[in-house]
């Protein structure tokens, strides 16, 4: 149980010296934050999971880190973190050099993300539906409904 507090604390302290950008160009200080990070996120803490996930996308060097990120995205996803949801979406629609875009699979995030209250996903899912993509019909009914959830959600329509 002391070391979950630990944990914890490590994570509470990290994330405010995070915003420090002198301290980020360090290498050991930026050593120490990501091991809390890390600690945190692999407790199972779906914040931290999103919060160390996007920055190992986003941030980190090489392949390992990119997968990384994805793989806490999704699991901060599956616990409902919308802004990660939306984010394992944008992945899926882009695609890689080792995956094709998949418009069936960000679409099945979206919702996700959209369920949390990502109002982004909510339009971005309604274009995807309008529009069709890789491995996704056009649907004018689903379409429909996500633009009314997206302007439900703060979105104002286009047109």
């Amino acid at each position: 149980m002391l070391w979950r507090l630990r944990a914890r604390l490590g994570y509470w302290v990290a994330r405010r010296m995070f915003h420090w950008r002198w301290l980020l160009q360090q290498p050991r200080a930026w050593g120490w934050m990501q091991g809390q990070f890390a600690r945190m996120a692999a407790l199972g803490d779906v914040p931290a999971q999103s919060f160390y996930g996007h920055i190992l996308l986003f941030r980190g060097q090489g392949l390992g880190a990119r997968e990384e990120g994805l793989r806490l995205l999704r699991q901060a996803a599956e616990g409902g973190d919308g802004k990660a949801a939306y984010q394992v979406g944008v992945q899926a629609l882009t695609g890689d050099s080792r995956q094709a875009p998949d418009a069936l699979t960000a679409a099945r995030w979206w919702a996700l993300a959209a369920d949390a209250g990502h109002p982004l996903a909510a339009q971005r899912l309604a274009q995807l539906y309008r529009e069709g993509g890789p491995g996704l019909e056009v649907d004018a009914g689903l379409a429909e409904q996500y633009e009314r959830r997206a302007e439900r959600l703060g979105i104002r329509p286009t047109g």
